[in-house]
């Protein structure tokens, strides 16, 4: 038996036999054929196979996540039918009596050669879904197994070096029990993706793949950030135990699903949601969510060959208001760069993308892309409760600047005799301490402040949050962050506001209590979150939490709070 130990990014407890998803070996040693003929049968065979395959994966993903997603296996499926790729790998096999393998190789490091020596990002994008799609090929050529997340059909653990989005939205929640990666955080995309999936997950063990062999017997446990490796059979027993008392703690946290959320004394604060597509929305209300807290909209752009279009935006828009009824919905506008890229767009190549032409930003310099998103929602405002949150922002004139264009273009749609709703509330997303420092300026402007707490800490503590050396420095508890925290809700209950925060930080159980006695209105987390963040705050005094305000803000360490926190709340 081998315990590693690793960072807890989705509770729960999951037993099952690793399953590796790594790309096998795709080495091979040069022959000579015995016919051209062949060489071409068995290629159009790996070809066949992998279009059933990426075929499969698409349907899977369009079903669990949406259209957005499975575009990107769209992009697979038409490179795999190209005749431009496919003619010239047959004709090389013809003309060089050559195996199938070396045809493929060859000539898809020309094309990848080609695409990445290209100034437009688009067609570097191309040099990437060649390279994944021959990949697959190669694979079925040499006759080894190529990890299909999608197609996993038994109970398994998934065990990787890291997880893209791509490759936890094929993650099929019958048989994928939990997974665990040797790099990343609670805060990496697979992370936040697995608490939207309900599937328990451990990252940044920095060594599972190579401890771990495929079939081997694992325990994820999600709750305190463990994995055992070959368990004895008294270790499954004590972890089924453990599986068992967790199931009846959900049970608990389920029976407050339609209630609202006080703290012991009777305070009410708000518990609302993260989301990324429409099809979150059902997590939101099967959790008790009073709201979306966050909407990212930038999912209806990624994964796709153009910009999604005014009338593909006012639908998606539409309903996410109309499925939650009156309830609030924060809708952050497109939010791209840093490690969000849209590659048809064609965006500048950057040293350093998160401090650069991203979000608000980009949307102030291109006009033709930010105008139609504002139409969108204006359009959609009145089937629902509707606030908009521009994100990035620096700046007040960024602030007034992406406002006016909202005003413009609310004045231009009731000029075209289209309804728009006039109990929009418009706000910012508080990521940049520049504007967490000078919030009381800001408060006398916006309508509320939503503090992204992922951005802040990371800009805060000059530390990339994906950086494996680093990321003893990614510090939610530190006196700096709580202090500017603190500083952003003062300066919006200076003017009358409300102050809500949607990073993750906000679902997190030592943050909470902090958060409360500081007075946070609004907390928006991962749908999951929302059920165990709601029981801890009915066993919490708001009253008493505030008390220590002054003795937290003037600490010297994240963990001095943490000791002090835990002292005082278990």
């Amino acid at each position: 038996m081998t315990n590693i130990q690793g960072i807890a990014a989705s509770s729960g407890i999951a037993i099952a036999k690793a399953y590796q998803l790594v790309t096998p070996d795709l080495s091979y040693e040069k022959k000579a054929i015995e016919s051209p003929e062949q060489e071409i049968e068995r290629l159009e065979s790996a070809l066949a196979i992998s279009k059933q395959e990426l075929e499969k994966i698409k349907a899977h993903t369009q079903k669990e996540i949406g259209d957005e997603h499975a575009e990107i296996f769209s992009a697979h499926l038409l490179v795999l039918g190209d005749p431009e790729l496919i003619n010239p790998i047959k004709d090389k096999i013809t003309n060089e009596n050559t195996m199938a393998e070396v045809a493929l190789e060859e000539t898809a490091n020309m094309f990848i050669s080609m695409f990445e020596g290209m100034d437009n990002e688009y067609m570097r994008e191309r040099a990437a879904d060649i390279k994944d799609v021959t990949k697959r090929v190669m694979a079925h050529l040499l006759g080894v197994s190529f990890p299909n997340p999608a197609l996993i059909d038994e109970e398994v653990v998934v065990i990787a070096n890291d997880l893209t989005p791509s490759d936890t939205a094929q993650l099929n929640r019958q048989f994928v029990k939990g997974f665990a990666t040797d790099i990343g955080g609670r805060t990496s995309h697979s992370a936040i993706m697995a608490r939207s999936l309900e599937i328990p997950a451990i990252v940044g063990t920095k060594e599972v793949t190579k401890t771990i062999s495929q079939g081997d017997l694992v325990i994820v446990d999600g709750i305190d950030g463990n994995v055992v490796v070959n368990p004895s059979e008294d270790e499954v027993a004590t972890y089924r135990k453990k599986q068992e008392e967790f199931a009846k703690q959900k049970e608990i946290w389920a029976e407050l699903k339609d209630e609202p959320t006080f703290t012991s004394e009777g305070e009410q604060v708000e518990l609302v949601a993260n989301i990324g597509t429409p099809d979150d929305v059902a997590g939101v209300i099967n959790n008790g969510g009073e709201g979306v807290g966050l909407y990212r909209t930038e999912f209806l752009y990624m994964g796709k060959n153009e910009l999604p279009t005014e009338e593909e935006q006012y639908e998606a828009y539409k309903s996410v208001l109309e499925q939650m009824e009156d309830k609030p919905v924060v809708v952050r506008t497109l939010d791209i760069g840093g490690d969000k890229e849209l590659p048809y767009l064609d965006l500048p190549e950057e040293l350093n993308p998160f401090l650069g032409f991203r979000a608000i930003r980009f949307c102030l310099e291109n006009e033709h892309v930010f105008r139609p998103q504002l139409r969108a929602l204006l359009r959609a405002s009145v089937y629902g409760n509707l606030k908009i949150m521009f994100p990035m922002i620096a700046t007040v004139e960024e602030f007034r600047q992406a406002k006016a264009i909202l005003l413009d273009e609310k004045e231009n749609l009731t000029n075209e005799g289209i309804n728009v709703s006039d109990s929009i509330e418009v706000g910012i997303m508080v990521e940049i301490p520049s504007t967490a420092v000078i919030a009381k300026q800001f408060a006398k402007e916006v309508d509320f402040f939503s503090i992204g707490t992922n951005d802040l800490i990371q800009y805060t503590m000059a530390a990339d949050r994906m950086n494996e050396q680093v990321s003893y420095l990614y510090q939610p508890y530190h006196p700096a962050i709580l202090n500017l925290v603190n500083n952003v809700i003062e300066a919006a209950h200076s003017e009358g506001k409300w102050a809500g925060m949607c990073g993750e930080m906000a679902g997190d159980s030592i943050a909470i209590p902090i958060l409360l006695g500081l007075g946070l209105d609004e907390f928006s987390m991962s749908a999951t979150s929302i059920l165990p963040a709601r029981t801890q705050i009915k066993g919490l005094s708001k009253k008493e939490l505030a008390s220590y305000k002054d003795k937290l803000l003037s600490m010297a360490t994240a963990d001095e709070v943490v000791a002090f926190i835990k002292e005082k709340t278990e």
